[in-house]
């Protein structure tokens, strides 16, 4: 049975009302709720029939859309659930459903191979495995990285939002140096996520020049209807092209970076480049040479460090100079010094 948009809405509305156990409700409270979304939703004036309420009932109850929802009367006249905790977004999917997935499984399947769907490929990846879990009842086979202790991930949605519709917001924000919050009139242009940290790429109002803020650190969000936004002076979309991670200052110019590791650690950073511009420049017993020109950043020297000791920096040499020194002095952290 299809479902149509104005259904959904229904239904979801009538499912919000009877999960709200402070109140009794009538057919006349749903029949308002739902015209109300209707309104809110589409712009439809007409308002929701009470047969249309009294089906939409019918159907939630019923088998047709695998709710079965156990909607009880009481005193004849106020409408509730039966189970304390149900709510139709509870409901597992039907094997309806489960084939309409598995077709549009199919249907992107096709398109992972091409470069212009590459993004696809681990949506389709966990879709699929979402699906498998769903129709065996059993355990994952793949475990993706995440961390779900992180803050900041309930912005992601009206910062997007906020960028979509080019609304000026303003931010409490905390950066790990400062000792307080400080309030920031913010310009978002672009999300970005590194190494499961998510960042927001804008600029702010004193001097309109790029500024990365990490979610997490963000205490307080809201849109500035009043403040006129100010559109991007600068290509969001080859913003980061240059660089490793987010770190990256104004006007920064991307620099070419050789290295030297040994032949037992290249086949890791062939596999893996460290950065798309990564270019093989020789390679014989004493090891691999490469190069890649990116932005000299916090990220790319600890992307080095990560390498230990059989990654070499030769140039520039005041980068050797750099990973060196920190290498002395994290060595100097298991000295005995007894």
């Amino acid at each position: 049975m299809s479902i149509n948009k104005l259904a959904l809405i229904r239904y979801k509305t009538i499912d919000n009302c009877l999960q709200n156990r402070f109140r009794k409700w009538t057919l006349e409270d749903l029949i308002e709720a739902c015209s109300e979304a209707v309104y809110e939703y589409e712009g439809i004036t007409s308002g929701v029939s009470r047969r249309t309420v009294q089906l939409d009932i019918q159907n939630m109850r019923s088998e047709k859309l695998g709710y079965n929802a156990p909607i009880i009367v009481t005193d004849k006249k106020y409408y509730s659930y039966e189970e304390k905790n149900y709510s139709i977004t509870n409901t597992p999917l039907t094997q309806q459903d489960l084939g309409t997935l598995n077709e549009v499984l199919g249907v992107l399947k096709q398109f992972k191979g091409f470069g212009y769907f590459q993004e696809l490929t681990g949506m389709v990846t966990r879709l699929e495995d979402k699906l498998y879990k769903q129709q065996h009842k059993g355990r994952s086979y793949i475990d993706f990285e995440k961390n779900e202790l992180l803050k900041g991930l309930s912005y992601i949605d009206p910062l997007h939002k906020a960028i979509l519709a080019k609304k000026t917001i303003e931010l409490v924000y905390k950066s790990f140096k400062a000792k307080d919050a400080s309030t920031i009139v913010f310009y978002p242009y672009l999300l970005k996520e590194y190494r499961n940290r998510w960042f927001i790429l804008g600029s702010n109002v004193k001097g309109r020049r790029a500024l990365i803020l990490a979610l997490d650190r963000i205490e307080q969000m809201r849109e500035l209807e009043s403040v006129k936004y100010v559109k991007c002076a600068f290509d969001v979309s080859t913003y980061f092209d240059d660089t490793i991670g987010v770190s990256k200052v104004p006007n920064q110019k991307a620099q070419l970076i050789v290295m030297q590791i040994n032949n037992e650690h290249a086949p890791y950073v062939i596999t893996k480049p460290m950065h798309h511009s990564q270019q093989v420049l020789k390679q014989d017993a004493a090891g691999m040479i490469f190069s890649i020109e990116v932005i000299w950043n916090f990220e790319l020297e600890r992307e080095i460090l990560g390498m230990g000791e059989n990654l070499k920096v030769l140039s520039p040499r005041r980068l050797a100079g750099k990973i060196q020194s920190r290498m002395k002095r994290a060595a100097e952290h298991y000295r005995d010094k007894r």
